[in-house]
């Protein structure tokens, strides 16, 4: 299994508060809803649910990750529903203070070793890409 790490981001909230409303998915879709145009455009085609983000994915179509695991404070994974390969996200939280966590995003996804060095560079895209989606949605 290969794992591509998102870059680090830091959110201006407390690690409780960045768990709580990653764990109950819903209130996303609302704000994301609420973001400008030129934001969403930026995130990309991702809608979700109270357990799970769909992701109309260029190339690869839509792919839905329903949420497996929930470490209160400090973990939620999401593995893909229906993929071809074992696809999992990993979002992994830790506090920075007592109003700010720094969320560490991983891809870990079955890819056969001849296939890493052709689409490796579009998964580590794809895990720096969920990190910012962090930065936009908990936005003050």
């Amino acid at each position: 299994m290969a794992t591509y790490s998102g870059k680090p981001v830091t959110v201006n909230h407390p690690a409780k508060e960045v768990y709580t409303r990653i764990s109950d998915l819903n209130s996303f879709q609302e704000r994301m809803n609420a973001l400008p145009e030129e934001a969403r455009a930026q995130i990309g085609d991702v809608k979700f649910t109270a357990d799970s983000i769909i992701i109309n994915a260029p190339g690869v179509g839509e792919m839905k990750f329903n949420i497996t695991q929930r470490q209160p404070y400090s973990l939620v994974k999401l593995e893909a529903e229906n993929s071809p390969v074992p696809f999992a996200i990993e979002m992994h939280l830790e506090p920075e203070g007592d109003s700010s966590t720094k969320v560490s995003t991983n891809l870990n996804v079955e890819i056969p070793a001849m296939l890493r060095p052709l689409i490796g560079g579009k998964m580590q895209e794809a895990a720096d890409k969920f990190s910012e989606l962090f930065t936009t949605l908990f936005a003050s």
